[in-house]
């Protein structure tokens, strides 16, 4: 690139030429709604791809995290902005989530609710629904592999004991230990997660394949059944 030509693109308006800042500065030096503004191609008559990115942006309290929670049919909602469009969004933060998940090591060993609950928060950040998992450990509290059970509505989901344990034979496992997201933030157990929890804790100690723990999962922080006494 010329410097001529390098005068010219940032002689442009700031938004239209994301793309050639990128290129230019790289993508570090890009904002949120730039590089969202790259995702969604083009604007509208009336509004840029920046400006159409500002305007998701605040929708999700310009918080990615909230952002991620979007449907294709929740983001299709802002005018200008198609299908097409809400797809490449929800793709490349995907594709970010996976990331996190493969950038973390092989058979993390658990030593307490804080690593179970960073174990399993790439499966269930930002998840809009209650969905219900377990970690299959080996005898050195080695993670053999997540396992999730059920994904239900907004307020519940439902754990077969019958096929939890099936998965914890199926893999040799020598404990679990139960997660399940509360979508609203609430981090206070349900008589129904206690009750559940007592009969899994029962169903483990007949098949030797004790629970160790039992976490209520949010995006920010969880409660652990064994930290507070409950199991």
């Amino acid at each position: 690139m010329t410097y001529e030509t390098k005068r010219n693109i940032l002689s442009w308006a700031e938004e239209d030429r994301p793309r050639e800042k990128l290129m230019l500065k790289g993508r570090s030096a890009l904002t949120d709604a730039e590089l969202i503004a790259i995702l969604i191609g083009s604007g509208t008559r009336d509004l840029s791809a920046v400006d159409l990115a500002k305007i998701i942006l605040q929708g999700s309290g310009h918080n990615l995290n909230e952002l991620a929670r979007l449907s294709v049919k929740d983001l299709s909602k802002f005018k200008g902005i198609g299908e097409a469009k809400a797809i490449s969004i929800v793709a490349a933060l995907e594709l970010g989530r996976r990331r996190r998940e493969q950038d973390r090591p092989q058979r993390a060993r658990i030593t307490g609710s804080r690593d179970a609950y960073e174990e399993i928060k790439p499966h269930l950040l930002d998840k809009p629904h209650e969905e219900f998992w377990i970690l299959l450990l080996n005898r050195a509290n080695e993670v053999i592999r997540p396992v999730q059970i059920s994904a239900g509505g907004v307020s519940g989901t439902v754990a077969d004991p019958k096929l939890i344990f099936k998965y914890a034979l199926e893999y040799l496992a020598s404990a679990l230990i139960l997660v399940h997201n509360h979508p609203s933030g609430n981090l206070q157990p349900s008589q129904a997660d206690k009750d559940l929890t007592r009969k899994l804790k029962e169903a483990g100690r007949l098949l030797d394949i004790p629970i160790l723990d039992h976490l209520i999962f949010t995006d920010r922080t969880f409660f652990s059944f064994a930290d507070e006494g409950l199991l």
